[in-house]
């Protein structure tokens, strides 16, 4: 009963962080708007309600995953209100569409093991979504990995990604003895036998492939390093990482010679101060924003973030950073380490195999994407138009990551209780 009255108050919290955010960017702004307070009422109310209705129906999970969850959601939200005021109902309409994906994502993988036996489908549902994007989809900022549909831009890719990790996750755990021990040697290094491989390498090369003539190497990387840990995870072989970094290096040095606008990418990166109010115009508004951020930061809504173009997609963390501080913007990773390390935890539970590999493909997805976006912001690593998960703008990534949450929880719930 505990965790449930704990689950309950951290709930409150998540409410109470949206509710304030939002009070403090009218009061800023000296306008008052009771729509957005009402949305804010609306959404918190609805968190607990999704949290009753899982007691209801005896979901036992981990009780940590909601409240980390809505509480990034509820900052996310924040500041889509504060940088695109407009964009604020439609941000909080795809809220409340996958907090509705991830009780049913719960619901429906009660008897999660099961999801092994189609494998195959979901390699090809996923293969096939990609296929959409490169068939229907169109180019926007340089990535053709939007489909827009009426009123609505969506990115096949972003639930794609679920179905790779499915298919990875049931495939893996079948041959993950033959993995660690059908191998040969290929002088110092171990590598699989091909007959193991080659429907792996299948799925995800074709994966691969079309995301290449996607232009949407953002997602690439994710692919390929979840596919290549997911791997290291089913066999515990060294050697699978260093073949995998062989080739991500080769393929990085084939992107980087025959696509131009990665090629701008990685130059900026290298060195952004070559062309500040050009090409690399964000990335240097992006460092600014986060020095200026200091530890305290300007103040919510008392920040220059607009400076950023696109500020509340892809940069939004650096907005974060600059009107919240090194405290602020520390607080939303320590929620990004809580709810990945929560995944972990959960795979560290978990009862078969599959069960094992899926949680731990699933983290891996999330701390990938969160260090990919925020490396790229920081000047880490180079920029790769990914969304950061539950707080960038964008329905595709929103509802997936709540989907990616809700097929943890199931599986929690399926391990262990007190995951």
């Amino acid at each position: 009963m505990s965790k449930v009255s704990d689950e309950l108050k951290l709930l409150v919290l998540a409410g109470l962080i949206l509710l304030s955010g939002l009070g403090t960017v009218c009061l800023a702004q000296e306008k008052l708007d009771i729509i957005a307070l009402a949305i804010a009422a609306g959404l918190s109310i609805g968190w607990i309600v999704v949290h009753y209705v899982m007691l209801r129906l005896g979901r036992g999970g981990d009780h940590l995953l909601l409240p980390v969850a809505a509480a990034l959601t509820a900052i996310g939200l924040v500041f889509v209100f504060r940088l695109k005021p407009e964009l604020f109902l439609s941000q909080a309409i795809w809220a409340t569409i996958g907090m509705i994906a991830l009780l049913a994502a719960s619901i429906a993988g009660r008897r999660i093991e099961a999801w092994a036996d189609y494998k195959y489908i979901w390699g090809t549902v996923g293969i096939i979504l990609l296929l959409a994007t490169e068939i229907f989809g169109v180019d926007i900022g340089g990535n053709k990995n939007w489909l827009i549909i009426g009123p609505i831009h969506l990115q096949p890719s972003e639930f794609a990604k679920l179905f790779i990790v499915l298919f990875l996750a049931a495939y893996l755990s079948e041959r993950r003895e033959l993995l660690a021990y059908a191998t040969k040697r290929l002088g110092p290094l171990v590598v699989p036998h091909q007959r193991v491989m080659a429907p792996l390498l299948a799925i995800w090369g074709l994966a691969m492939i079309i995301l290449a003539l996607e232009r949407d190497f953002g997602a690439a990387i994710l692919y390929f390093g979840t596919a290549l840990l997911m791997t290291y995870l089913a066999s515990g072989r060294y050697s699978y990482l260093i073949w995998g970094g062989g080739m991500f290096l080769a393929g990085s040095l084939m992107v980087y010679k025959f696509y131009p606008h990665v090629r701008v990418r990685i130059d900026i990166w290298l060195n952004p101060w070559s062309d500040p109010n050009g090409m690399a115009f964000q990335i240097v508004q992006s460092l600014f924003a986060l020095g200026s951020g200091g530890v305290m930061g300007s103040g919510l809504a008392y920040g220059f973030p607009s400076l950023i173009p696109e500020v509340h997609t892809d940069f939004i963390f650096s907005a974060i950073g600059e009107e919240l501080g090194l405290l602020g913007s520390g607080a939303v990773m320590l929620l990004y380490i809580i709810l990945v390390y929560r995944a972990f935890r959960v795979a560290m539970v978990a009862k078969s195999a599959f069960d094992i590999l899926l949680a731990g493909g699933l983290a891996i997805l999330l701390a990938l994407q969160v260090l990919v976006i925020v490396g790229g912001v920081t000047k880490f690593m180079p920029l790769t138009g990914i969304a950061l998960p539950l707080i960038s703008y964008g329905g595709s990534s929103m509802v997936a990551t709540f989907i990616l949450i809700g097929m943890l929880f199931a599986i929690s719930e399926a391990g262990a209780g007190d995951a």
